[in-house]
């Protein structure tokens, strides 16, 4: 089984060498029994370290190896596999004109494909909103969609959402997941299970998504639409923006600080897509599709950032779709945009788990789960519930 492709569709990619075959990524057992991921890891795929058994869920494993974006794994057999597909990296167009209307195009036609998909009845849609540009061009190619923002009281996010669903006119598509205490405490060990993962920023990257998803599901609805890739893409994060001078990017240009985070996308989408599935919704994102991707990957470096602005190529892109005041609007990640970050700290803090403790959040992270009798997938290496050397009993 395949999952986001047919098998022939891959099969083809396989023989032709042909990293981006015109899919949104796919994962998944082919008929012969090889085990295989897209280019760019847009769906999550399991293995066991004797590669005897294979899932799409590594809490169905006990012992889950992420197979690696790119490879084919022969039947019977476990990672590394043959790597059959890298990512492409074609030199930066010189034509600008071309390369946004490229962009374009590409958008348009991928907000095209999720609307049909719609309209075909391949189930009810809602659109993971935050009001920046990238949920914005995704709500515009599905406009019947309900729009859902998470966040505390306040928060950035929602405010964003509100001011973003006005300009485009759907106001009264809104829908404001509120966030509290309780229900971050609650999602914070299902999130951890869900992703294999209990590092700090993970789950409060994951976790707003997750309560996104599960009132999107208690609505009624079973496909959640997210913008996800297009930070990565279009040089969406400040590490980008300020390559060489930042840190965080080994690359000395701006072009390659971007390609970075394109490589760094399989594990962030693995993450989000385990969340997201784990609340009971299929992630729809078509900002990731391989025509967007082949679209996004000759930008040069001032369609990706122009004297501080970000994602030029993009909000080129949308003028006549997206209204300018989003178009120009600089938002904050999802973890600090909702507070999520800033409670999880505040949790971790009254549950005893002081800032001057070594990872204090990811410790309390580890006691939630320890107190719900969850066990965490070791797919990350993170220090799992239930090992007792290296995990405190309490927060001293």
């Amino acid at each position: 089984m395949i999952d986001g492709a047919d098998p022939s569709t891959v099969e083809a990619a396989i023989a032709a060498g042909d990293p981006l075959p015109g899919t949104a990524g796919f994962a998944g057992r082919l008929p012969d029994g090889r085990l295989v991921r897209d280019v760019l890891g847009r769906r999550p795929l399991f293995t066991t370290p004797a590669g005897d058994d294979w899932s799409t869920d590594p809490a169905t494993l006990e012992e889950p190896v992420s197979v690696p974006p790119g490879v084919v794994l022969p039947a019977g057999e476990s990672t590394p596999g043959d790597r059959v597909w890298t990512l492409p990296d074609p030199p930066a167009t010189t034509d600008h004109d071309l390369a946004v209307d490229r962009v374009r195009e590409a958008v348009a036609a991928s907000l095209s494909d999720a609307r049909s998909a719609v309209a075909a009845g391949d189930g009810d849609v809602a659109v993971a909103f935050s009001g920046g540009i990238d949920s914005s061009l995704v709500a515009t190619g599905l406009p019947d969609a309900p729009l859902y923002v998470a966040g505390f009281e306040g928060a950035h996010d929602v405010e964003t959402a509100r001011r973003a669903a006005a300009q485009l006119d759907r106001g009264d598509d809104l829908r404001v997941v509120e966030l509290d205490h309780a229900s971050v405490e609650s999602a914070v060990p299902a999130v951890a299970r869900a992703t294999g993962r209990t590092n700090p920023m993970d789950v409060a990257i994951a976790l707003p998504l997750y309560l996104v998803a599960e009132r999107a599901v208690d609505d009624g609805y079973g496909r959640l639409a997210v913008g996800q890739g297009a930070d990565e893409l279009f040089g969406g994060y400040a590490k980008v923006a300020r390559a060489p001078e930042d840190p965080r990017v080994d690359a000395d240009t701006v072009r390659g600080a971007r390609r970075e985070t394109v490589l760094g996308l399989p594990e962030q989408l693995e993450r989000d897509v385990l969340a997201l599935r784990a609340a009971g919704v299929e992630p729809v994102a078509p900002l990731l599709h391989d025509r967007v991707v082949a679209a996004a990957l000759p930008l040069p470096s001032d369609l990706l950032v122009v004297d501080g602005v970000r994602k030029v190529a993009l909000r080129e892109a949308a003028r006549g779709r997206v209204p300018g005041g989003i178009r120009t609007l600089d938002k904050k990640a999802v973890q600090y945009g909702t507070y999520v970050s800033r409670e999880l700290d505040r949790l971790a803090r009254r549950a005893g788990f002081k800032r001057r403790m070594d990872d204090h959040v990811g410790r309390y992270v580890r006691r939630r789960c320890l107190d719900e009798g969850v066990t965490v997938p070791d797919v990350t290496g993170d220090t799992l519930p239930g090992d007792d050397d290296r995990l405190p009993d309490g927060p001293g």
